[in-house]
């Protein structure tokens, strides 16, 4: 077993989802890290429940590298697993658990390399920087990067670790969350025509959203790399009634934006909500009680950068020659780094997304041993001109470099 498979072990059985706490996890991460010379802090919610943790090995200057990851998991509940979710199974090059792709395989690499590392030979500092709750919004990072952003801390690149299959990625989109409640006028299902139906308004809501998602395919921005092009609008939950002879005086539906990172999150905001006044304004001369209301309960940006920028092409050295580069539909916390930080970030990672949230979550151990090889170069191109690794660092960690 490798370092970084030892350290993915005990990673997986601490069972982190966002409901739970992830303090046992945080202090076998921090004891580790200052064992090796890493000076820590810890950021904490509310609840002091859970904490973020940033950690910096070699010299207090600008300029370095910096590994960005979350140790939250999506919960296991409702799925159908052969394999004990919080526990690590090998079977056939594969390393199974919660997890393991999304994205404890890339931190259990990046601990694994902390612990490889002389730090005595780094010239600029390695920063990790380990937060919770990105499953649930992007939630437990904010507090650390204000922390970041405030005292000047200025990494000449940023690595956020989210499964690409080790490809180069340069973007993801944004999200904005919303929860929307429709008010109608109830009545007995004998009468229907006399009341108004929530769930009708609902609906006329999302008729509109329809429309709002064919405007925005056939004119709207996009950008190359995306499976998806453009921005889109889903509805992925509606709730109303309580009995089929009674008409609904209200309904609730959640649902999403996804926009690229050149949108204006606040316009296409702002075009959602004139999609509610259209459906109001159908109802609104019979019935005054009509109404909807929208709350935005969640969001974070978009990322996009360029692949030639000088320091992306230094980063790209790193990787393998047959490495291509990717856009991410599905969110990261590096929209987020880029906003605060103004500093370049990438997204690279090992595993594929399309494991990540199943059952029987993998990763494959060759995936695990690329991703090792790509952050000790990344080490010592952005950290030393020396060469960080110490004699015992096994050398398929930096063989193919």
């Amino acid at each position: 077993m490798t370092l970084t498979q030892d350290w993915l072990e005990r990673l997986v059985a601490h069972p982190t989802v966002s409901s739970d706490t992830n303090l046992p996890l945080i202090g076998e991460i921090e004891t580790a890290l200052a064992n090796a010379g890493a000076v820590c802090e810890r950021f904490y919610d509310a609840t002091e429940r859970k904490a973020a943790l940033l950690a910096r090995l070699g010299p207090d200057a600008p300029g370095g590298l910096m590994l960005s990851g979350h140790v939250d998991v999506v919960p296991v509940a409702g799925q159908d697993w052969t394999v004990p979710p919080f526990s690590l199974t090998r079977k056939n090059g594969k390393l199974y658990g919660r997890g393991t792709t999304d994205m404890k395989g890339f931190v259990a690499s990046a601990l694994a390399l902390v612990e490889a590392i002389d730090v005595e030979s780094l010239a600029a500092p390695l920063w990790l920087a380990i937060s919770y709750d990105e499953e649930i919004g992007c939630v437990g990072v904010r507090q650390m990067l204000e922390e970041i952003a405030a005292r000047d801390i200025l990494p000449d690149l940023i690595i956020v670790g989210e499964p690409t299959s080790m490809q180069l990625g340069l973007g993801h989109k944004g999200k904005i969350a919303f929860h929307v409640k429709a008010t109608g006028v109830p009545r007995h299902s004998a009468e229907a025509p006399l009341a108004l139906n929530a769930l009708h308004i609902a609906t006329d809501f999302i008729t509109g959203l329809r429309k709002l998602q064919a405007e925005i395919e056939a004119r709207g921005s996009r950008e190359a790399g995306y499976s998806v092009p453009y921005a889109t609008v889903h509805v992925g939950k509606l709730m109303g009634g309580t009995a089929v002879n009674l008409v609904p005086d209200h309904a609730e539906l959640l649902m999403e934006c996804r926009m690229m990172a050149a949108d204006d999150p606040l316009a296409l905001a702002e075009q959602v909500r004139k999609a509610c006044a259209t459906a109001v304004a159908l109802h609104k001369e019979r019935f005054k009680e009509a109404s909807i209301d929208i709350e935005i309960t969640g969001n974070y940006p978009g990322h996009s950068i360029d692949g030639d920028h000088p320091v992306v092409q230094a980063f790209a050295a790193c990787l393998p020659k047959a490495a291509k580069e990717c856009r991410l539909s599905f969110g990261t916390e590096a929209g987020l780094f880029a906003q605060a930080l103004e500093v370049p970030v990438v997204i690279c990672g090992p595993g594929s997304m399309e494991q990540g949230h199943c059952p029987d979550e993998f990763i494959e151990e060759t995936q695990l041993a690329i991703c090792d090889t790509m952050l000790a170069a990344a080490v010592i191109r952005f950290c030393t001109s020396r060469g960080p690794l110490g004699s015992h660092v096994p050398k398929q960690m930096y063989g193919k470099m």
